[in-house]
């Protein structure tokens, strides 16, 4: 098992599991300290390449995955390996998009559906989860 993520460290949310994952703006600069061993990046075009395994899902800012199906996927991926790795979910400023992402992975992780988004802005970011269509998507994304 590696070193987790510093509960305490800017943009890092405790799912109600204990497991910790890390949210993040990629248009900011990298924060210091330990490098993440998996990311998903939510972005309407492919990101660049970094150190770590990634995945990238298609996700235009201000929208919903192209894919929800994929969505699905790498969520339970994300939270699968957040129990013994580090894990970063990112999109370009890392609220909407991210914060939508954390919010449907707190509802994987037992947080109830209509609760998510008030779970993600209270212990991740207040702005977290930017549109009324996010918010609807929260509340279905582990519907069929």
């Amino acid at each position: 098992m590696s070193a987790a993520w510093d509960p305490g460290a800017p943009g890092v949310l405790r799912l109600p599991s204990g497991r910790l994952v890390r949210g993040r703006g990629l248009r900011h600069a990298l924060p210091s300290g330990v490098e993440p061993e998996f990311g998903l990046y939510l972005l309407g075009r492919s990101p660049d390449p970094v150190a770590w395994e990634s995945r990238w899902l298609r996700w235009p800012d201000f929208r919903l995955p192209s894919d929800r199906a994929e969505a699905r996927s790498a969520l339970r991926q994300v939270r699968e390996r957040a129990a013994d790795e580090r894990v970063e979910v990112a999109c370009g400023g890392g609220v909407g998009r991210t914060g939508t992402a954390l919010a449907c992975l707190a509802v994987l992780d037992g947080v109830p559906a209509e609760r998510a988004v008030g779970y993600v802005r209270e212990h991740y970011a207040r702005r977290a989860v930017e549109t009324p269509w996010q918010r609807r998507y929260v509340r279905r994304c582990w519907r069929a």
